[in-house]
């Protein structure tokens, strides 16, 4: 019950306040973010115990289940890390690498132009 009325006030606050950093943010706002449920939100908190995140690499790498993909995800949804927004590239949100050119591709490539 308390769960129910938190969560909406969380996320208004949220939306109010601009974006809280996953060093600051509670249980409730954790849970607000999209793909972040209770097991996950739990799992944030509990590597945050052990100190705060100091970017998104040491995010990744301490808190099992966050992907390059989903961690694109949650920042475009508004949650920093360290006050930074997660730093994607075209192959970070798809989770796929940008085609380039190799090998014979590359030869044609340049024997096109």
């Amino acid at each position: 019950m308390l769960n129910e009325i938190l969560t909406p006030v969380a996320m208004l606050h949220a939306l109010a306040c601009g974006a809280t950093d996953v060093n600051r943010a509670g249980a409730a706002e954790l849970d607000s973010i999209k793909g972040i449920g209770p097991a996950l939100s739990d799992r944030i908190l509990e590597e945050r115990q052990k100190g705060d995140f100091k970017d998104w690499a040491d995010f990744m790498a301490r808190v099992k289940g966050i992907s390059q993909r989903s961690a694109a995800r949650f920042s475009a949804q508004g949650l920093p890390v360290g006050d930074a927004a997660y730093p994607d590239g075209a192959g970070a949100q798809s989770g796929k690498k940008a085609w380039q050119p190799t090998g014979v591709e590359a030869g044609a490539s340049a024997a096109a132009k």
